[in-house]
């Protein structure tokens, strides 16, 4: 059964909700922590309104922040629980995804995942495998968790800082890689000098590239 999730919310600036952003933060995070960038965001798409859900679990080794799921390298879970933890989240998400695009009156074309980490694992899983496809996908210092596959392929944005400590920029090579020869126009960018987080330059890539697909 799908944990029912929320997080803070930014209505489109317009008055008019033409299409939604989805924020999805990383392990140990929660809703707040993306929520920053709906308001410079807002700015240039101001037909669109923004959500950044906390994740469904609490977080093993953060318990004030949240988690999609374990990871046992960090939390010292089991392999099985990850996995468990995961295809949960994954069923979470798109009950979430369907209400709010249902509550929107919008489609999956006119709708954007954006996440960090743990949530562009999450962007990259589940917005592929949805039925019909979304406007888009941008995905900061991740990795594909599993295979590039899905019967829909929205376009996808990589960023990556090529210091990141947590999760190497070459993971973000392999998933460039792994989605374009699955079919998927791909985007990519690596921040210079940065670690694990979104600089500048790569917010305002991302800003184009949702002005591209939702408008």
């Amino acid at each position: 059964m799908a944990v029912k999730i929320d997080g803070p919310r930014l209505p489109a600036a317009s008055g008019e909700t033409k299409s939604l952003v989805v924020l999805l933060h990383g392990y140990g995070a929660d809703g707040n922590d993306l929520f920053g960038l709906a308001q410079p965001l807002s700015s240039i798409l101001p037909d669109t309104a923004f959500v950044s859900p906390n994740a469904p679990e609490r977080c093993a080794n953060n318990p004030m922040g949240y988690q999609w799921f374990p990871i046992p390298w960090l939390d010292g879970s089991s392999e099985e629980a990850m996995q468990d933890g995961f295809a949960a989240a994954v069923e979470t998400l798109n009950t979430f995804l369907d209400e709010e695009l249902a509550a929107h009156g919008l489609n999956e074309g006119s709708c954007a995942l954006v996440g960090f980490s743990q949530g562009t694992m999450m962007s990259l899983h589940v917005g592929p495998r949805r039925s019909t496809e979304l406007a888009g996908i941008v995905g900061f210092s991740g990795r594909l968790a599993g295979e590039a596959a899905g019967a829909a392929k929205p376009p996808v944005l990589l960023i990556h800082g090529d210091m990141d400590e947590m999760i190497p920029v070459a993971e973000m090579h392999s998933a460039r890689e792994a989605l374009a020869a699955a079919g998927f126009a791909v985007r990519w960018h690596v921040s210079k000098g940065v670690g694990h987080g979104i600089a500048q330059d790569g917010l305002q890539l991302a800003a184009g590239f949702l002005q591209d697909v939702l408008n």
